[in-house]
């Protein structure tokens, strides 16, 4: 289950991804722009305000983050991202740290790419940090023998098939696309205690909580927490260095 107040704990530090795709698409008119994975809504007003004579679209999968998102005051819908098909004026696509979640999604957005009108752009960014020593430690936790059998359903034993600019940049040109692609890896300054585990807590630690009852999960975080804190040492001042890869694809139909 989403915990939109969980996942804006650091605001911030996930909004900059989003504002950097969104500073690569060059439309100036578009007539529909469609926000896949809005989450709780808070990055969906920059569309509206970019754009402001577009019709903004905006769905997600959580009925929390949708809760959350029309609470703030957008117009959003639940949707897989998997059953989404464009309306013929869409001219601008931003899927923002979703497709991570989908297995096979290149074929999604082949799938997208032929299905926009011409000159549309598809902008979308993933994280590539599954090979980071937070998510080592995760699947090192949850592969143990008294957590393998109750976590194996959450597939979070399993790698994410998320590809390298290079991946993502064939994908869309194969389908016909000019692309611009790219990859950043920021170094995020945390504060506070187990800050690490707190970022984890609202992203890739989502599907083991929703898997354990509380005395389990409370069980679960007591043994990562070291794990994390000997993984990314604190600072002497107190801060915590957490590096965060992104991969970025902006691409525009032929």
């Amino acid at each position: 289950m989403w915990d939109p107040q969980q996942y804006l704990a650091f605001d911030d530090h996930r909004s900059r991804p989003f504002f950097e795709l969104l500073g690569r698409i060059g439309a100036e008119r578009p007539r529909r722009v469609v926000d896949l994975g809005c989450g709780p809504g808070h990055l969906t007003g920059a569309l509206g305000d970019r754009w402001p004579d577009a019709v903004v679209e905006a769905s997600d999968s959580a009925p929390q983050m949708v809760a959350a998102a029309r609470a703030r005051g957008v117009h959003a819908t639940l949707l897989d991202v998997r059953e989404w098909e464009p309306e013929p004026d869409t001219d601008v696509v931003v899927c923002n740290a979703v497709l991570q979640w989908v297995p096979g999604h290149p074929a999604l957005l082949t799938d997208w790419a032929a299905k926009l009108p011409s000159g549309a752009w598809l902008a979308v960014q993933v994280p590539g940090n599954f090979d980071a020593p937070s998510h080592r430690c995760i699947r090192e936790l949850a592969g143990r023998d008294n957590w393998r059998e109750r976590l194996a359903a959450t597939g979070v034993l399993e790698e994410r098939a998320v590809l390298d600019p290079t991946g993502y940049a064939t994908v869309l040109a194969e389908a016909g696309c000019a692309v611009d692609a790219w990859e950043t890896t920021y170094v995020q300054r945390l504060t506070g205690d187990d800050p690490v585990l707190k970022w984890v807590s609202g992203t890739a630690l989502r599907p083991i909580r929703d898997a354990l009852d509380d005395a389990e999960w409370d069980r679960f975080v007591a043994e990562l927490a070291p794990l994390l804190r000997a993984a990314y040492p604190g600072q002497p001042d107190g801060t915590t260095w957490l590096p965060f890869r992104r991969v970025f694809t902006v691409a525009r139909t032929p």
